[in-house]
């Protein structure tokens, strides 16, 4: 299976902390590291994992920390095609506290990968499996010369726009700025999944079926919540592209999700 992600990156500095501190307090951290993380990141490698062969299309910024971001990714088995965008790589910083729960503070704009830059977006159409997370309107229809297109529901007003038949529509269904109602989007998604953490999440398709879905266990011990709506997102993306049922494909995109909980911060780094 081919598989590719557009999306952006950012490079993330994680820290760990019992609590994360309230306005004029200290906090002592117990460990610090940095991940080319971002949904981009975190979907791109989660795809090269699965499938052994995921290209993310996306955009770095012209500095070291850009750089830094292309070979780890490059490291971890993604073909990296990036624009260079003339200006620092956009950073975050992660507070985990000891729940696990990550806690996202980002600085700079997003570096969206655009239609004009000087990709190879003509092998979009060669892909099985495309997960869109961020850009402009020109790749997604980009995207969707692959055999199944999902996106996240974080770009509605890009979907909108580039106005494409999605295979899967992924949400969450406690972030306001990911609502999705019917008419939202023309065409209509297939498939409208909303995730909702640890109780599960439910889907219901365009042909009137619908359903729920139960966390899947932690193969571990829980580690922190970054990365796991995208991971689910990458899962879901790889089982729809296999041809699995819908109630298989959304199984094995929680088992995905509950690995991302037991793993350190984006990809597991040690």
């Amino acid at each position: 299976m081919r598989a590719a992600v557009v999306g952006h990156v950012e490079w993330v500095e994680f820290a760990r902390v019992g609590r994360v501190p309230v306005a004029g307090e200290i906090t002592q951290v117990s460990e610090t590291w940095a991940e080319a993380a971002g949904g981009g990141g975190v979907a791109s490698v989660q795809l090269a994992q699965l499938t052994g062969d995921c290209t993310l299309f996306t955009a770095l910024g012209d500095d070291e920390l850009g750089a830094q971001a292309r070979e780890q990714l490059g490291g971890l088995g993604v073909r990296v095609e990036s624009a260079r965008r003339n200006e620092r790589q956009r950073r975050g910083f992660t507070f985990v506290d000891a729940e696990g729960e990550r806690t996202i503070t980002i600085i700079g704009e997003k570096h969206l990968p655009r239609r004009e830059d000087p990709l190879p977006w003509e092998s979009l159409a060669e892909m099985d499996a495309v997960y869109f997370v961020s850009g402009d309107a020109a790749t997604l229809r980009a995207a969707r010369g692959a055999r199944v297109l999902v996106a996240t529901a974080r770009v509605l007003p890009t979907l909108a726009e580039g106005a494409v038949h999605l295979d899967a529509l992924v949400r969450s269904g406690s972030d306001r700025s990911e609502r999705y109602g019917p008419g939202d989007l023309d065409p209509e998604p297939a498939l409208v999944m909303v995730t909702a953490g640890s109780k599960g999440g439910a889907w219901t398709a365009s042909d009137g079926r619908s359903g729920s879905y139960d966390p899947a266990p932690l193969p571990g011990p829980l580690e922190d919540a970054y990365g796991a709506g995208d991971s689910f997102a990458a899962g879901l993306t790889y089982a729809l592209a296999k041809g699995e049922a819908v109630e298989n494909a959304v199984a094995f995109a929680a088992r995905c999700a509950s690995a991302a909980l037991a793993r350190r911060g984006a990809h597991g780094i040690r």
